[in-house]
């Protein structure tokens, strides 16, 4: 239950946060930066988080589900399971994102791709972090 929990509330938070970093590098609105564009970023940020959790709690949970059911087979470490979700994330959070317009391009595929790749992969982290332990079995 708490890699449910985990899931739900750092996915959507980081995955928000990457979202709007990478539309707004898109745009180009960090060409010319100052203190004060830095501080409207971060108040758009907090004024739209409410948005992250309402459109991001449920991919973060198919997520978290997909990493439950690997954490259950015992030949896949924990390594390769992060991996594998990040992979996951990045690859569907470029084709939902990514548009096919004229801006299109690597730089697009690659920003939107981390906007799975990283909450997947730091979710699954802490979720690794977090188990309980597992009793032995005597056999």
């Amino acid at each position: 239950m708490t890699r449910y929990l985990i899931f739900g509330a750092i996915g959507p938070l980081v995955g928000g946060f990457l979202m709007l970093f990478a539309t707004t590098v898109a745009s180009g609105y960090w060409s010319d930066t100052n203190w004060s564009e830095i501080g409207k970023f971060l108040g758009a940020f907090f004024r739209t988080l409410q948005y992250s959790y309402l459109f991001a709690i449920v991919p973060m949970l198919m997520l978290g589900a997909i990493d439950d059911i690997l954490y259950h087979v015992k030949r896949i470490t924990p390594v390769v399971r992060m991996l594998i979700l990040g992979a996951v994330g990045f690859a569907t959070a470029s084709l939902l994102y990514g548009s096919r317009g004229p801006d299109a391009g690597a730089l697009q595929f690659v920003l939107y791709g981390i906007v799975g790749l990283v909450p997947a992969m730091l979710s699954s982290w802490l979720a690794h972090r977090y188990d309980a332990p597992q009793a032995v079995h005597s056999t």
